[in-house]
């Protein structure tokens, strides 16, 4: 199980998680009240392991600015959250020439009534079909609040989308998790990884270690049901 701790904001916590086991480190350049700078990120990430994972999460339309930061962020991930734009994405894989991965998003619109459903697989579908990306990362949406809202999306009405479109992708899941609830999670819907931001969190921008520890043992422990 592929474990990202988003929106870090200090190389305390940063480096806490790396220490617990985390795969991956999630930095917000999207607005938000847990948002860091490239020149801030910079000087967290040469402190990290080798092995673990530094992402940027990228509201941004502009490829330049996202290399430009980036590379001076010291990422080896982008994870684009504004939305599927298949050109951005075509620009990057380009600019990036393999030496950093992309992630896309797809929000799971928590009040659409399940009408989301259809839109949800039609992204998956053409995705895979483009090939640009392998990882895809399903967030909550609420109202316009793109993630960061504490909120799941329906398990239960996802479970058969993400169970049959597109299994080639390696799917994430993001969005309301918390350590009393991440194993369900991966028990209903079999990801690839999971991703979580307020969930580990003391305060908005500060992690609880107790809440990291507990996280991060819960999701490695976590067995999958059998469908």
């Amino acid at each position: 199980m592929w474990i990202k701790i988003c929106a870090n904001t200090n190389l305390d916590d940063a480096k806490l998680a790396a220490d617990l086991g985390a795969d991956a480190l999630g930095f917000v350049f999207a607005a938000s009240p847990r948002r860091v700078t490239s020149a801030e990120v910079a000087k967290i990430t040469p402190h990290l392991p080798a092995n673990v994972e530094r992402v940027g999460v990228f509201q941004s339309l502009d490829a330049y600015e996202i290399a430009r930061a980036s590379h001076e962020a010291g990422l080896t991930a982008v994870q684009l959250h504004s939305g599927v734009d298949f050109a951005l994405l075509q620009r990057l894989h380009k600019l990036f020439a393999g030496q950093v991965s992309l992630i896309q998003t797809i929000h799971w619109q928590v009040d659409a009534d399940g009408a989301d459903t259809a839109i949800v697989a039609a992204q998956l579908r053409r995705i895979a079909a483009d090939g640009f990306v392998s990882r895809v990362l399903i967030d909550s949406k609420v109202g316009t609040k793109l993630g960061g809202t504490g909120i799941s999306f329906d398990w239960d009405a996802a479970r058969t989308t993400l169970a049959e479109v597109a299994p080639e992708l390696k799917l994430i899941v993001a969005g309301g998790l918390r350590p009393e609830n991440v194993a369900e999670a991966i028990q209903r819907l079999n990801p690839w990884g999971v991703d979580v931001a307020s969930g580990v969190e003391s305060e908005p921008g500060r992690k609880s270690p107790e809440k990291l520890a507990a996280f991060i043992r819960k999701a490695r422990e976590s067995k999958v049901d059998s469908i």
